[in-house]
């Protein structure tokens, strides 16, 4: 529903862009003044501005999986160029009303300089993203413990499974892992990405999880996106009615060996307890019900660590307050794309790192994975490997 409330907002922006780029290009060359050329530049940019409605419209393989990447790639590149072009005519109105009128950069010749700088910058940026964003590193943490044990977990989150994540990632995130030896493996949610059909060769990906491996096996729960349902922009459209997970999503996990905890709880091998709780967004949209902190780890035998695997980091305090050990988190993506870091810092208690919370610690992953744009600037793809009890 927000992304419909938002279309007019997209669309005055793109009038924004495409103003001031034709201005910017009619500077540079006579040729862009010629009807013929700017019909065919005004022809490009529409398709390109409209690609994220496109394919939403077209379903038929492969030009919505097309569509679908030119889209994802549109919208990363369309949110710096937007910004930068606001900031250049900011600056163009300040030099306009001040003494800096006179200085070169406010004449012709400087209006061709600082936008094709500007091209070029956010053009070498995003390319620099999408290269940075397909290659996983790893991020190492200790977390000392008063209770006789001594594992070491990795921690995946946001697999985002779909157009531009697949095989490659899910190999690269699996040598990994395996070249750790773990104790045990979690995925805190969003293994999907809202259309089971975006999978490239399912069978394959859920093959290269399955080959995960580790002395207690892999644990899950879901994400927000672990939901089949219309996206549009990576928004989701509301509806009072009962959504229902695609059954597709269950028989990829088996195949996968993966374990998905739902409010569940289970001691592992008398060693350690090991929780999953529902997403409260998911299960906003299927109308069920999730435990508090204390319902879920109420009667555990506290000379055990407790972990809980929970999407979303929110409810630390009360996570600690009843018994948590371990809080793994993921969702915030870090924020993704530069400034989001530091938006998402603002909006979470913890929102990419760890930070200890009373007696607790929260681990929260910035993903493997991507969210629409496939870039990642300021941030990068993770696996997480913790060394709990040294």
């Amino acid at each position: 529903m927000l992304a419909i409330f938002l279309a007019p907002v997209y669309i005055l922006a793109n009038v924004f862009t495409a103003y001031w780029l034709l201005r910017w290009m009619k500077e540079v060359h006579p040729l862009f003044r010629h009807p013929a050329v700017l019909g065919v530049i005004l022809v490009l940019y529409a398709f390109l501005a409209l690609s994220l409605l496109t394919s939403f419209v077209i379903k038929r393989d492969p030009v919505h999986r097309i569509l679908k990447v030119i889209s994802n790639c549109w919208l990363g590149m369309y949110l710096y160029f937007l910004g930068f072009t606001a900031i250049l005519v900011l600056l163009r109105f300040i030099f306009a009303h001040t003494a800096l009128t006179k200085t070169w950069l406010y004449s012709p010749m400087g209006l061709k300089a600082v936008g094709l700088g500007a091209i070029l910058f956010v053009t070498g940026m995003c390319i620099y993203g999408m290269v940075h964003a397909v290659h996983i590193y790893t991020t190492r943490y200790e977390v000392p413990s008063k209770k006789d044990a001594h594992l070491k977990i990795a921690l995946v989150a946001d697999l985002h499974l779909r157009y531009s994540i697949g095989s490659h990632q899910m190999e690269e995130m699996v040598e990994k892992i395996n070249a750790e030896e773990p104790d045990v493996v979690v995925i805190a949610g969003d293994i999907f990405d809202n259309e089971y059909d975006a999978i490239y060769e399912p069978d394959r990906v859920a093959d290269l999880l399955a080959g995960l491996k580790s002395r207690y096996g892999t644990y899950a729960c879901y994400g927000n996106h672990d939901l089949d349902e219309k996206i549009l922009a990576g928004f989701t459209f509301e509806t009072k009615e009962e959504r229902i997970a695609d059954r597709r999503f269950g028989e990829f996990l088996d195949r996968a060996k993966i374990h998905l905890l739902e409010d569940d709880v289970v001691c592992i091998d008398d060693a350690f307890y090991l929780a999953g709780r529902k997403d409260p967004d998911r299960i906003r949209k299927t109308q069920e019900t999730r435990d508090t902190p204390s319902e879920l780890l109420t009667g555990l035998d506290q000379s055990l660590p407790v972990f809980v695997i929970d999407h979303q980091p929110s409810e630390l305090t009360e996570l600690a307050e009843a018994g948590a050990d371990l809080d793994l988190g993921g969702h915030t993506h870090d924020g993704q794309l530069f400034p989001g870091n530091i938006l998402t810092g603002l909006m979470w208690e913890n929102a990419c790192g760890m930070k200890k919370v009373g007696d607790m610690y929260s681990i929260v992953t910035s993903g493997v994975g991507l969210w629409g744009p496939p870039m990642r600037i300021g941030t990068k793809a993770e696996v997480v490997i913790i060394d709990y009890g040294k």
